[in-house]
């Protein structure tokens, strides 16, 4: 039975030139002669039709398909076992199930109750040993109707071993001890171990009981070549020492058992839930299982997925509507088009101005804050590198559109070189300087008063891990939920100017279709209440911003977003003029 399982130089003179090239020409024919060859040679071995490997030297699989197999599982704590007669052990036992075959015979369940011992409980080990022989065939070897290539068997741990969970960080800056008493421990995953040891000091390891063990046999039947079988394959094939044929795949399959899903064990367990399956698995399900999850571990190890991402991805297959999953989908796919078109726009609208009429130069600035605040929350988080490089580039974005809404000098008449912003003229030589400050003025008392009511109670009702961490979580969640503040002040101006063809029509347009498409998420996505209204609130600022497109109407006099008059292009002899005016706006 199968365990379970240089170049030279010389002088001549002028009558031995001929001679010389001659010979140089006859050298460098015999080169490329051999480097045809070689190449010929390389070439046909890579891509010359391969010839069918002879039939002795391919490997096949021992059962045929539709074999009836009798099946033995016993649960052991220790990992190899041959304790068969231990009827104590043997927790599952079925007869004639059919191999790679689909149907009511082929899958087979069980449920029962298992009494943990003192050594489980104290982070010991289990083990699930499952046997498959032929029917009418023992699984043991010292029975003597015993065949060794009748039956095969592969062992798994029912345990798994994960750090112990943390205590929150998290406390009462007030010191209150009421919450201290309500604080939970914080799920930690493996990959934070090493990293919280040196904080903690040694990381403690315990046993997660899996409720869950199913098996699959894997329906293939392929004939391999003796040294060509797939790494992927190969690592899971089990093959007879005596013919080298292999054995039936044996797959506990885990793809669909989440992490909260696992049960700590400890010394209250006195019993335990065991749900048994075994079932067959095409091989191309059973590839694409590894296949996913192995690209889970590429995606951890890079940084580009956190631990438990990778859970909530299965459980939205696993619990979701399939028909609201392809909404999601699609409406997700549209929604990154409008995001990315939103932004080129942005970008292309920023690139071009050259007149700051009409346009809040200190909604720029306050955006640029806002950005670089949830920067700074997101990286005091430790959120992944992938999304910090997104956040981070943002906030660049948003600091060179102030170079574009304002001048930015450096003062060197200091000690420390600083920073100095001055209006551009165009801003500040018309009302636009006006009406701005006007509206930055109330709007800043109205969220100075939000900002400090939030962070008065985000600290006497919330725990944080430091000084730092509660200013940046209260100043980010009042970015989240009054930031659409910082929009009023353009429709301030836009009313008292009595015009809109200086905004970016179809940068805005992009972004009020993605409120659209996140009014849809806020119906069909569980998520905050203050995360629902926010999507609402942006609806509102767009509609305004709408009516007053519709109120008032475009202006040809007016100098649009690019620096150019809707009648420039009518005043015949007025390239010089117009070229004048660019080089002026470029340097206001």
């Amino acid at each position: 039975m199968s365990p379970p399982a240089a170049e030279g130089g010389g002088g001549g003179g002028g009558e031995q030139q001929p001679r010389q090239q001659q010979q140089g020409g006859f050298g460098q024919s015999i080169t490329g002669i051999i480097r045809i060859a070689v190449f010929w040679y390389f070439a046909s071995k890579f891509f010359s039709p391969k010839k069918p490997a002879d039939p002795s030297h391919l490997i096949s699989n021992l059962f045929q398909k539709g074999e009836p197999l009798d099946m033995w599982l016993y649960l052991s704590e220790n990992q190899r076992f041959n304790d068969f007669g231990n009827e104590a052990s043997l927790v599952w036992h079925e007869t004639n199930i059919p191999y790679a075959t689909w149907g009511p015979e082929s899958t087979r369940t069980l449920s029962l109750n298992y009494h943990p011992s003192d050594a489980l409980k104290n982070n010991g080990s289990l083990y699930a040993h499952v046997f498959f022989a032929r029917s009418g065939y023992p699984p043991d070897p010292n029975d003597p109707e015993y065949q060794p290539q009748a039956a095969f068997g592969r062992t798994h741990s029912v345990v798994a071993y994960l750090p112990k969970s943390r205590s929150d960080k998290r406390k009462s800056l007030l010191g209150n001890p009421k919450d201290a008493e309500g604080s939970e421990p914080v799920a930690m995953v493996a990959g934070d171990a090493e990293a919280d040891s040196k904080d903690d000091g040694p990381v403690e390891w315990i046993a997660y009981w899996k409720p869950n063990i199913t098996i699959n046999l894997v329906e293939d039947f392929t004939r391999y070549g003796h040294n060509a079988v797939p790494q992927n394959i190969a690592t899971y094939l089990n093959i007879d020492p005596s013919n080298g044929n292999y054995y039936p795949t044996i797959f506990y399959n885990e793809f669909w058992l989440l992490r909260d899903k696992l049960i700590a064990i400890n010394e209250t367990v006195t019993e335990l839930l065991l749900n048994l399956e075994v079932g067959p698995i095409s091989t191309m399900k059973w590839q694409l299982f590894l296949q996913i999850d192995q690209s889970f571990q590429i995606q951890r190890s890079y940084g580009s997925m956190l631990e438990g991402e990778a859970d909530e991805l299965k459980r939205v297959f696993l619990e979701g509507n399939p028909y609201l999953l392809v909404i999601t989908m699609v409406v997700s796919l549209l929604h990154s088009v409008f995001d990315f078109l939103a932004f080129k726009n942005d970008i292309q609208f920023w690139n071009k101005n050259k007149s700051m009429e009409g346009l809040s130069a200190k909604s720029v600035v306050v955006n640029f804050l806002c950005q670089l605040i949830v920067f700074l929350y997101l990286l005091d988080n430790e959120t992944s590198w992938m999304i910090l490089a997104s956040s981070g580039v943002g906030c660049c974005i948003e600091f060179w559109k102030i170079g574009k809404a304002m001048h930015i000098e450096v003062d060197r008449s200091r000690k420390i070189p600083m920073l100095r912003f001055r209006d551009r003229d165009s801003y500040a030589s018309n009302k636009t300087k006006e009406y701005d400050d006007i509206a930055m003025k109330y709007l800043s008392y109205v969220l100075f008063l939000l900002v400090a009511c939030f962070s008065i109670y985000s600290l006497m009702y919330e725990r944080h891990k430091s000084w730092y961490s509660w200013i940046l979580s209260s100043l980010t969640s009042c970015v989240y939920m009054f930031g659409f503040i910082m929009m009023c002040p353009q429709l301030f101006i836009n009313y008292k100017l009595k015009s809109v063809a200086h905004l970016p029509w179809r940068q805005m347009t992009y972004k009020f279709l993605n409120t659209i498409i996140d009014d849809l998420f806020a119906f069909v996505i569980k998520m905050p209440t203050l995360h629902r209204l926010s999507v609402f609130r942006d609806d509102l600022i767009f509609l305004i911003y709408l009516y007053q497109r519709w109120v008032y109407p475009v202006d040809k006099k007016r100098v649009n977003e690019f620096g150019f008059g809707g009648e420039d292009d009518q005043v015949p002899g007025s390239t010089d003029i117009t070229t004048a005016n660019e080089d002026e706006k470029k340097t206001n």
